[in-house]
């Protein structure tokens, strides 16, 4: 079955979003694209949450992480991996961020839940190995979280 990217992006935006805009980030390495993104939970609709048991807060994020295989004359397949992530804010504190496995009909989705605090800003680093594959790919965002 052909995967498109736009039912992916549509199908984040419809499976985890309320009426929040989500700016949706990607990075490119060889032969894959890594989506990534991270809102508060609260932000979730609550029987999206309750379907994907993450607890809705205003003290809690979530990182969302999606892995495209590059895929010539297609916008590419949702592959599997191992992925794991890491957030570090402006105080210096590290947390790992546990993630999760979603698998909804043609995608593959990593969710990991973690507790922040108001106006705190995360850098994220998401080590992705794709499945058969040997190299880890590395993805980095940052996100300022507003809780009040």
């Amino acid at each position: 079955m052909r995967f498109s990217i736009h039912s992916l992006l549509t199908g984040i935006g419809l499976l985890l979003l309320s009426t929040v805009l989500l700016a949706e980030n990607s990075t490119q390495v060889p032969g894959y694209t890594i989506h990534h993104n991270a809102l508060l939970t609260s932000d979730l609709l609550p029987e999206v949450a309750k379907t994907y048991n993450i607890r809705r807060s205003k003290n809690r994020a979530m990182l969302n992480v999606s892995i495209i295989k590059d895929v010539p004359g297609t916008t590419g397949k949702s592959v599997t991996a191992k992925v794991t992530a890491t957030g570090k804010n402006t105080r210096g504190q590290i947390r790992n961020i546990p993630m999760r496995e979603i698998q909804e009909a043609d995608a593959t989705y990593y969710i990991g839940d973690f507790l922040v605090e108001n106006k705190e800003i995360v850098d994220f680093s998401i080590l992705v190995t794709p499945e058969g594959e040997s190299q880890t790919h590395t993805a980095t965002i940052q996100q300022q979280f507003f809780t009040k």
